[in-house]
């Protein structure tokens, strides 16, 4: 899990509940199921009509990327790469075929496949940087959604807070039916600021610097693979990858 998100969220709440309980309200003056309908069927129903269904799905499934923690090491990463490149500079490009049982990441894998196939090196940086850009701009289309939603839920808290006023003035002539009816009006209000603000939109932004590190990770791969394709010497190409990527050396980072 991404301790992150959940203490944030948690914080959040929290401060805000703390804050009025200060004041002297009550957590329970905030539990309005017909402002929860209408906020969350709202703000639901208002993004199913922005995004086509398979962005919708992709973007449920992008869900566990802002609450999970994963985690790739680039530093393992580039010293897999140039382990490879010291292979195939001794024993042939051939002899990394060998080789790609071990390998567990798949992107690295596939990039491998292209340098042991004897793929030109202009057509596979080519298809290199494609498919990391084309996976980006998928998950970064799924990202949108959760932006979109949460620019979408105070306006329907608008709506909701402009429904409780319709309601009570219709029963001006009836004064117990004007505090449900102010309270769901208010509340509605604060249910559609809060989850923009406290859940999707900080969300939407955390997927998509995910989805911009792990971009990063692949260009990495992508420019190690090419450049054993290209002969470059380990120690070369280890410093190039690590420019890449903004690592400092071993011994200059143990320091």
């Amino acid at each position: 899990m991404d301790l992150g998100t959940i203490i944030g969220i948690v914080m959040a709440i929290a401060a805000i509940l703390g804050g009025q309980a200060l004041e002297g309200g009550h957590a329970s003056s905030l539990m309005q199921l017909t402002a929860g309908i209408i906020i969350l069927g709202g703000t639901l129903g208002a993004t199913m009509v922005s995004f086509p269904m398979n962005e919708l799905k992709r973007a449920a499934s992008l869900a566990k990327l802002g609450f999970g923690n994963q985690h790739h090491d680039v530093r393992a990463t580039v010293k897999e790469i140039v382990e490879l490149a010291a292979i195939a500079r001794r024993d042939g490009v051939l002899a990394l075929e060998s080789k790609l049982g071990a390998v567990t990441d798949e992107f690295l894998k596939r990039a491998l496949q292209l340098l042991v196939d004897g793929v030109d090196a202009t057509v596979a940086r080519t298809m290199l940087e494609t498919a990391i850009e084309v996976e980006y701009e998928e998950g970064a289309a799924g990202g949108k959604v959760y932006e979109s939603a949460g620019a979408f839920a105070p306006a329907v808290g608008i709506l909701g807070a402009v429904l409780g006023l319709i309601h009570v003035m219709e029963n001006l002539s009836n004064p117990d039916a004007l505090g449900p009816g102010i309270a769901v009006a208010f509340v509605a209000t604060v249910y559609g600021v809060g989850i923009a603000n406290l859940l999707l939109l900080p969300l939407g932004s955390k997927i998509k610097r995910k989805l911009i590190h792990e971009r990063e990770r692949k260009t990495v791969i992508a420019e190690g693979v090419l450049g054993i394709q290209d002969g470059l010497n380990p120690r070369v190409l280890e410093e190039k990858l690590n420019a890449y990527a903004g690592l400092k050396p071993e011994a200059a980072a143990a320091k």
